[in-house]
């Protein structure tokens, strides 16, 4: 086999538990912020790779499926709220922390350490 070969062989693709399958989640999850469906297809990747993943990438995996399903329950507050001027600051609060969870998750999957509190609401 080719060096090229064996490369493509020991390196995980996008939808492997891993590196590269974390960052495409987050990516994802941003990307969701103008198409609006991506974070659907990033939540049921990273469903598919928690129990396969090892090391500093289960936190990640963690991180990334609370960090969906707490923004769809900010966003589904907000909405409520948007009766009052209360949800519209709660929706822009809402992005903002969505867009810091994400950079922090690349950041530290960047460093390959795991996410210190991965059970946690904040940032």
């Amino acid at each position: 086999m080719t060096d090229q070969q064996n490369n493509a062989i020991d390196s995980p693709g996008f939808l492997e538990p891993g590196k590269s399958n974390l960052q495409l989640i987050y990516i994802l999850y941003l990307a969701g912020l103008i198409v609006g469906i991506t974070p659907l297809v990033g939540i049921v990747l990273a469903y598919m790779n928690r129990g396969a993943a090892s090391g500093p990438y289960q936190s990640h995996y963690t991180w990334a499926i609370r960090t969906f399903w707490i923004g769809i329950l900010y966003a589904l507050l907000s909405a409520f709220l948007s009766i009052i001027i209360v949800g519209a600051l709660l929706a822009i609060a809402t992005v903002v922390w969505w867009i810091i969870r994400c950079v922090v998750g690349l950041q530290k999957l960047g460093r390959n350490e795991p996410i210190a509190k991965p059970q946690s609401w904040m940032i």
